[in-house]
């Protein structure tokens, strides 16, 4: 049995659908086999939340017509659970999402990004320049690096925002030590400094809560890469695969 309603999976900045590379690894793969009609969002790379929320809602409605539902559910990652909220409260969506999971989203911001605000205007602008090039290239709209830096750097939306109509939860992973994973273990040290708590290498458990808290999605080192199977290393990634393959069946529980 599948979930009465499409999952659409909600990339965040950076990873994104590119040819034979995919922002959510095999997850997508993975839950079509559990014969649940699964998408991955068409959102910019590098695209402001206003911006990625106006794509995710144009994409939707065309599942909506293409599956002839009424509602789908949101699976979430980073800066793509701030898309998901901004367009269900801002762009009128809240009727046709049934649910919204969040996963290491900086409800809260990330002090990252507020420390990377703070380097000479000129390098901010130069890096802006090249990453918006870069992701010209590989099929973003509009990206505006820069302004999302700022964007993440605050709360874009009132995190205590809970909608009437739709299902919201959140989860969060931790990464223990720098060594378990290559790509966030250096984030992490920086992190541990400015915040002296816990995170993913990026987001804090605390900026990931959202709606029902659910607390981490896996007993184990998990970066806020890794969650979204990239580059996971495989004793990690049938644990990553059961998480998605469990929260489908929750949400189907739930009437989903």
């Amino acid at each position: 049995m599948s979930c009465k309603y499409p999952i659409i999976l909600a990339h965040g900045i950076i990873l994104k659908d590119i040819k034979f590379f995919k922002a959510f690894g095999r997850i997508e793969k993975i839950l079509k086999k559990q014969n649940h009609m699964v998408y991955t969002a068409k959102t910019d790379g590098y695209g402001t939340i206003e911006n990625n929320a106006l794509q995710l809602k144009s994409y939707i409605l065309e599942i909506l017509k293409k599956e002839k539902v009424s509602k789908v559910n949101i699976i979430a990652h980073s800066k793509g659970g701030l898309d998901a909220k901004y367009m269900i409260q801002e762009l009128g969506m809240e009727n046709y999402v049934a649910s919204l999971t969040t996963l290491c989203t900086p409800h809260k911001g990330s002090q990252m990004a507020s420390k990377l605000l703070r380097l000479p205007k000129v390098l901010l602008y130069g890096f802006s320049f090249w990453i918006n090039l870069t992701y010209r290239i590989f099929g973003d709209k509009k990206p505006n690096a820069y302004l999302v830096c700022k964007q993440l750097q605050s709360i874009p939306i009132e995190t205590t925002c809970i909608f009437d109509q739709v299902y919201c939860q959140s989860y969060s992973t931790t990464l223990r030590r720098s060594r378990d994973d290559f790509i966030m273990g250096i984030p992490l040290i920086f992190s541990k400094h400015w915040e002296n708590t816990s995170s993913d290498g990026l987001v804090t458990k605390e900026s990931a809560s959202f709606g029902t808290y659910r607390g981490d999605c896996i007993e184990d080192s998990i970066s806020h890469s890794e969650i979204v199977d990239f580059m996971t290393k495989k004793k990690k990634r049938e644990k990553i695969y059961q998480f998605y393959i469990t929260l489908c069946e929750d949400l189907k529980n739930r009437g989903y």
